[in-house]
C-alpha cells in the first residue's frame, strides 16, 4: 500500500494528537517495510518527523484547520496516487481518490459544547459527517467507542479500539538526574503533587485546587506543593481566576514543559493528579505510571480504563475525596510503593509496537 498519514497539525501544536501522529509514525516505520508510508507534513516544518527507508515527506501548503482545507486539500493529495489517507485529526477530505480511516480521540466537544471556539466549532462540528465518510474509524479507547456509537449513530462493525502508549522516554529515573534540574527549572525539591494538562475548563483544575485547600486546611504540618504543568487553553480554567485560601508559593504554575522536563516531573512527584471531566484516552497518567509514580485519578470516561487497579479513583467533583485521596497518599508509604508497583506493571499492557501493528491491521480491512 501506499499510505498516506496526515502530520500536519504537528508544526502547529505539541501534545494530544501531535503526540499520537509521532509515536504512531515511528512505530509504522519500524515494523511496516512492505509498504510506503508518506508523512503529510506542514511546509513551515523544518524537521522530518520520521526517516526511513519505506517513509518519506511530502510538504503540504493547506494549513491544518483552514477554512478552505476541504477544497485544497483534495487537489495537493490527488497526484499521490495513495491507496489510503489516515487522518489523526478527526476530519478527513470528503473528496477524495483513496480509502479513508479517521481517529476519534474523543467527543468531548459534543459532551462538552461550551469548551469550544468558534473557529474550534467550526472545525470538529464536522465531525459526523467525517465517521460517515470514512472507511473505517479507530477509537482511542472502549469509552471513545461507546460515545461514538451513540452520540454519532456509527455501527460498532466499522469502529476498531486501538490503545495509545506512552513514549518509550518515560520510565523511572534516578534522583541524580532531575533534582538539581527540578530546583533549578521550578524551584522545587522532589515530593510535591502534580497536575500534567492544557489548562481548560474540562480538565476540572478548579476542583483540584479546592481539594487541596481542604486539606491544608485540616493539617498543621506544612504541606509539599502543587504544581500545575500545562498551557492555558483557548478557555482557561475558571481556577485562575479564584481566590483560594492558600499559603503563598504553595501553588506552583510552570507553565507548557518540554518532553525532559515533563520526565523530570513526574519522577519527582509524590503522585499524579488528574480530575478530568471526561477523556478520550488519557496519557498523563500512563506516562506517570511508566515513571512509576502513584497517579489518583478521575473514575470517569476512559481512565478506570487505562488506568485498571494501578491508581486512586475519585468522582471527579467530590472535594473531600480529592483531599481523602491525596492525603492517604501523603501520608502511607506503603500505599504510595504498592500503587507505583501496580503502575509499572499496567503499562507494560499498552506499547507503541502493538498500536502500530492493530492500526496496520484497520488499514489492510479499510482497503479490501
Amino acid at each position: 500500500m501506499r499510505i498516506g498519514i496526515d502530520a500536519r497539525l504537528t508544526h502547529y501544536r505539541q501534545g494530544g494528537i501531535s503526540t499520537y501522529t509521532v509515536n504512531l509514525l515511528r512505530a509504522l516505520a519500524e515494523i511496516d517495510p512492505d509498504d510506503e508510508v508518506i508523512v503529510l507534513q506542514s511546509r513551515k516544518s523544518r524537521e522530518h518527523i520520521v526517516t526511513a527507508p519505506n517513509v518519506r515527506r511530502k510538504s503540504l501548503w493547506t494549513p491544518a484547520h483552514h477554512r478552505w482545507e476541504q477544497v485544497a486539500l483534495p487537489l495537493e493529495l490527488a497526484p499521490l496516487g495513495l491507496d489510503l489517507l489516515h487522518c489523526p485529526d478527526f476530519i478527513p477530505p470528503f473528496h477524495r481518490r483513496c480509502r479513508a480511516v479517521v481517529t476519534i480521540h474523543d467527543l468531548a466537544f459534543l459532551r462538552y459544547p461550551e469548551t469550544l471556539n468558534d473557529e474550534s466549532r467550526r472545525y470538529y462540528g464536522q465531525v459526523k459527517r467525517a465517521v460517515e465518510s470514512a472507511d473505517a474509524v479507530i477509537a482511542v479507547s472502549e469509552s471513545t467507542k461507546g460515545d461514538i456509537e451513540e452520540l454519532l449513530g456509527e455501527p460498532e462493525r466499522k469502529i476498531a479500539v486501538v490503545y495509545e502508549a506512552a513514549a518509550d522516554r518515560f520510565r523511572p529515573v534516578p534522583p541524580a538526574d532531575y533534582v538539581e534540574a527540578l530546583r533549578a527549572r521550578f524551584d522545587v525539591q522532589p515530593g510535591y503533587f502534580l497536575f500534567v494538562s492544557t489548562i481548560e475548563p474540562r480538565k476540572n483544575l478548579l476542583t483540584l485546587l479546592r481539594a487541596y485547600a481542604l486539606l491544608h486546611s485540616g493539617r498543621r504540618a506544612s504541606l509539599p506543593p502543587l504544581v500545575v504543568a500545562g498551557a492555558k487553553g483557548w478557555l482557561k480554567e475558571p481556577a485562575l481566576d479564584e481566590v483560594v485560601p492558600l499559603p503563598h508559593g504553595s501553588v506552583r504554575f510552570v507553565g507548557a514543559v518540554t518532553d525532559e522536563e515533563l520526565l523530570w516531573l513526574y519522577n519527582g512527584a509524590l503522585a499524579l493528579t488528574y480530575p478530568s471531566l471526561y477523556e478520550g484516552f488519557g496519557l498523563p497518567p500512563l506516562e506517570a505510571m511508566a515513571c512509576g509514580t502513584p497517579v489518583i485519578c478521575s473514575n470517569t470516561s476512559s481512565l478506570p480504563e487505562v488506568v485498571g487497579e494501578a491508581g486512586l479513583l475519585v468522582a471527579p467533583l467530590d472535594e473531600d475525596g480529592w483531599a481523602r485521596a491525596m492525603g492517604q497518599i501523603l501520608e502511607d508509604e506503603t500505599l504510595r510503593q504498592g500503587i507505583s508497583a501496580k503502575g509499572l506493571e499496567r503499562v507494560k499492557e499498552f506499547s507503541w509496537e502493538k498500536a502500530a501493528r492493530e492500526t496496520l491491521a484497520v488499514y489492510r480491512k479499510a482497503v479490501r
